[in-house]
């Protein structure tokens, strides 16, 4: 009896070469994007203490309830649980190693975070988040200019159909008020609120205002606000972060439903959405965190920061297609004969200490074969090696894409005229 196949768990995808060549792409853009502002790369653990994230996002929410791959590890009893999220494990690896002693931080991460939700388009139970943090920062410049990068990078990757939603939450005082005020109000139509409003109403009645359900938007409408209990401060602060987003011509749109639900956020938060992906429709929320810091187990500390999901971000770039991705390849060598398949490795070794990008023919096979071979790998170039040229040190250059013709060239010469080439098309493109 032969052994069942295996597959991949439910939600968690492979990303398989062609897809995986926009995921390399998008990275590199990324980086340097985020290398522009002076952010640094910081790694932390795909796994992490349980009683982090119970600190961090609180007991009485859906992500620790329902959503963590939580387990104990059989070796030593610990209770481990698989990230669901980036800000709680930055927090604690910048504490962990007293990173705020000197100066604050600008950092950034990416990679997987895992959730056990119902699996669907751009959102799975492996899904991937490029994470930006900036810790230390009080003033609302910080806040401002995470906006602006953000703006930048839409920019950068071609894209359009994105519009930029803030609010503000105010301080913590403020938002206990507020929080009084909803929990009394609904507590009045308690008979018309669905299961998520009724189980929120006392734990986190901030997260019914963000409620899609249609038969709820009226009562929402209604509720207390939470911007008439802001103090000076939350406001001239808000005031501030408008300010530099009208100097710089980034447009946006006041949403009062904006909200967080947990307690550590306040103040600005932000979120980018777009009509082009149904409902998964936010590609990228964050916000300040003064509160965090201290709740993990630090002294008080300023922080804001925000989060993009790469999986959401590739949909839309696919939905928008303007990225037009280089040939991951420049030569197929392709030889065949005693001489030829002798030199045909020293030669891809010459072109590949040239700063080429070289795929030597591996196997049998004829010239027609291995010709069929090189155009369907992407190359820009066959290179062709048969006895007669390897016995009077030339090669055979033929383009397979865009213009050009097919010479016989010294081996010497070989990568000059290639790189030359390339780099002729390059500035035409």
């Amino acid at each position: 009896m032969s052994n069942p196949s295996l597959q991949a768990v439910r939600g968690m995808n492979d990303i398989l070469p062609d897809e995986a060549q926009l995921w390399l792409w998008f990275e590199d853009t990324v980086r340097e994007w985020l290398d522009s502002y002076g952010y640094r790369n910081i790694r932390m653990p795909l796994v992490e203490p349980t009683a982090l994230f119970k600190r961090a996002i609180g007991e009485v929410t859906d992500i620790v309830e329902k959503e963590m791959y939580s387990f104990e590890d059989s070796l030593n009893g610990d209770h481990l649980t698989l990230r669901p999220e980036g800000t709680a494990s930055c927090v604690r690896a910048v504490l962990q190693h007293n990173l705020l002693y000197n100066a604050p931080q600008r950092l950034y991460y990416s990679g997987p975070m895992f959730r056990h939700e119902r699996p669907q388009k751009g959102r799975y139970r492996q899904f991937h988040q490029i994470g930006v943090e900036a810790m230390g920062f009080a003033s609302p410049d910080i806040d401002a200019e995470q906006i602006l990068m953000c703006a930048r990078l839409w920019r950068k990757l071609g894209l359009t159909d994105v519009t930029l939603q803030i609010n503000t939450l105010g301080d913590a005082a403020a938002r206990k008020q507020h929080r009084e005020k909803l929990i009394a109000y609904f507590a009045q139509y308690e008979d018309l609120l669905d299961e998520d409003a009724t189980r929120r109403l006392h734990s986190n009645p901030l997260r019914i205002l963000d409620s899609k359900n249609p038969q709820m938007q009226e009562l929402i409408a209604a509720a207390p606000k939470l911007m008439d209990e802001l103090h000076e401060d939350a406001i001239l602060h808000f005031e501030a972060v408008k300010s530099v987003l009208k100097q710089h011509g980034v447009a946006y749109e006041i949403n009062p439903r904006l909200v967080r639900g947990l307690d550590y956020y306040n103040r600005t938060v932000f979120e980018w959405v777009t009509t082009s992906l149904g409902a998964q429709g936010t590609i990228c929320a964050g916000g300040r965190y003064d509160g965090l810091i201290e709740q993990i187990g630090g002294k008080p500390s300023a922080a804001c920061g925000f989060a993009m999901g790469v999986e959401r971000l590739l949909s839309l770039l696919q939905a928008e297609p303007k990225v037009v991705l280089a040939s991951p390849l420049d030569v197929y060598l392709v030889h065949q004969g005693e001489l030829a398949d002798a030199m045909a490795g020293v030669l891809a070794e010459q072109l590949r200490d040239a700063g080429l990008r070289v795929v030597l023919h591996c196997g049998d096979g004829g010239f027609k074969s291995q010709m069929k071979k090189a155009d369907a790998s992407g190359a820009q170039f066959a290179v062709i090696v048969g006895d007669d040229e390897a016995q009077t040190g030339q090669a055979t250059l033929k383009p397979l894409r865009g213009e050009g013709e097919q010479a016989r060239i010294a081996q010497i010469e070989l990568a000059q005229m290639i790189n030359k080439q390339i780099n002729r098309a390059f500035q035409r493109g």
